[in-house]
């Protein structure tokens, strides 16, 4: 059965999830669809990004990944490839350039704007043909130049990083857009002081979000791989008054 996974900025309170699901089901089944996350901020495709770039590598080779993020009306295009055995499927808005350094050559998925869910039976078309094992190539016309995003970098000097929150999780948990070995490469064995808004630096790395009393704030390492500040059994963001894209300094001593 094909797998196939859905990230949307739909959100969970209205019909559209069960509306794209319902015609992708109209032109493939079975499916087995996964539900990666309907949650996503509207139109924020670097929220997008980031919860595909830390969910795809853990389907099946074959499996077809949709990202529905900041899709626009006007002027939408789609575009479609294949990267390491699996096939992705969503808008040509830059969204995949924060995931994949390198994209090999796309295709651009037609649809005809008069009709009733046009970019659901486009996403809905492509997943039947790739499910029919289908040369890709015989899958609409080659995408030629694509849209190209640049992700916020962190600021790196000798003795200092300074980086910015790009995700926040459920359990209000605090992603930095630091990857732990830029953070021990720049560290080089030194003691940290992480600072952020007004609170009191951390000054150590846990390994578990229970390694301090509950109600105390610690800095780790997340399943993604990225430096994350914690609240033990509370929320960071809400707590700490931290949000998306603010600022957080890691000053070498």
């Amino acid at each position: 059965m094909q797998i196939v996974t859905l990230i949307t900025d739909f959100g969970l309170d209205d019909y559209y999830v069960a509306q794209l699901k319902g015609v992708l089901l109209s032109y493939v089944s079975p499916l087995q669809i996964i539900d990666v996350s309907h949650k996503v901020k509207p139109y924020d495709i670097v929220q997008g990004a980031f919860v595909l770039k830390n969910s795809y590598a853990s389907f099946p080779e074959g499996t077809i990944h949709v990202v529905t993020v900041n899709n626009s009306a006007e002027g939408m295009s789609l575009i479609c490839f294949k990267q390491e055995g699996q096939f992705f499927i969503g808008p040509d808005n830059g969204i995949f350039s924060l995931v994949f350094a390198e994209l090999p050559e796309a295709r651009r998925l037609e649809f005809n704007a008069e009709t009733l869910f046009p970019v659901h039976k486009s996403i809905a078309t492509a997943i039947k043909h790739i499910s029919s094992s289908l040369p890709l190539e015989e899958l609409g016309s080659p995408a030629g130049e694509i849209v190209q995003r640049i992700a916020l970098q962190p600021v790196i000097s000798h003795s200092q990083i300074r980086g910015s929150v790009i995700y926040v999780d459920h359990y209000e948990n605090v992603v930095i857009n630091i990857p732990f070995d830029l953070f021990e490469k720049v560290r080089n064995g030194r003691n940290f002081a992480l600072f952020f808004k007004r609170n009191d630096p951390i000054t150590c790395l846990s390994r578990h979000y229970t390694d301090v009393a509950v109600g105390e704030t610690l800095c780790l390492i997340n399943s993604a791989g990225f430096l994350e500040v914690a609240v033990s059994m509370g929320k960071a963001s809400s707590l700490l008054g931290l949000k998306l894209d603010d600022m957080i300094q890691i000053d070498f001593l």
